[in-house]
């Protein structure tokens, strides 16, 4: 199975979750583009979708970790604050376990106001379900594609409530609980309407549990050509 035709992928080039890595690592080492602009154009095309999901729809909950997933989720947010949307963010983590560029987006979200933010534990299970049915469509930021081991805990809860709300959902990148390689569930999953990848498709989508939990797949770019990227990476030592 080669990166650029997996096979059931279809339409859509198909890659590693480990491509996918150094994809980002060749977009920002080499072409020179920082990770936060790599965050941002995640961002807008995140937003986008989402607007076109919303249909005149204002309220969004975001289910954001505290990785570079969850940085994608509150950067997303920020987007759709500024488009007049009413996004509320839950996060799986406290605030001093987000850090980089993740933490940057937080931090600009939080000081522009507008947008709750509830950080793990400071709300019940019913409540969070409440509002997240109230919702016009759920953000999942949760988890990406460098999952190890079963999802638990927080996150398996938060997937919980997401898949209980009945409400639409966005995925960022891959649904949480998705391995990327192989399609398999890891423990819990998400089970998204559309899911928004960078900056291609993952192979994982295409196999065993995939097609069912991804629902229609959206690749984007994040600002370089996908050909640009599948050539450095396969000619350079990162």
């Amino acid at each position: 199975m080669n990166e650029m035709g997996s096979q059931g992928a279809g339409k859509f080039p198909a890659i590693s979750a480990e491509t996918a890595r150094r994809m980002d690592e060749y977009a920002s080492a080499v072409i020179g583009l920082p990770s936060l602009i790599l965050m941002e154009n995640a961002a807008v095309s995140i937003s986008a979708e989402a607007l076109a999901l919303l249909d005149g729809k204002d309220s969004v909950c975001v289910f954001c970790g505290k990785g570079n997933n969850g940085g994608d989720g509150f950067a997303a947010a920020r987007q759709l604050l500024t488009r007049g949307k009413k996004p509320a963010v839950f996060l799986a983590a406290e605030p001093e376990e987000i850090r980089a560029d993740a933490q940057i987006n937080l931090a600009a979200l939080l000081k522009l106001g507008g947008c709750p933010a509830y950080f793990a534990g400071a709300k019940k299970r019913g409540d969070i379900l409440d509002r997240t049915r109230s919702c016009g469509l759920v953000i999942d930021a949760l988890l990406g594609t460098g999952i190890k081991g079963n999802v638990s805990g927080i996150y398996a809860e938060m997937i919980d409530i997401i898949n209980s709300s009945g409400v639409p959902v966005l995925s960022v990148d891959i649904p949480s609980g998705l391995n990327a390689d192989d399609g398999s569930i890891m423990g819990e999953c998400v089970e998204a309407a559309v899911t928004v990848t960078f900056p291609a498709a993952k192979r994982g989508m295409f196999l065993k549990d995939g097609p069912r939990v991804c629902g229609r797949i959206v690749p984007r770019d994040l600002g370089v050509p996908l050909d640009v990227l599948m050539k450095g990476v396969k000619g350079s030592n990162l």
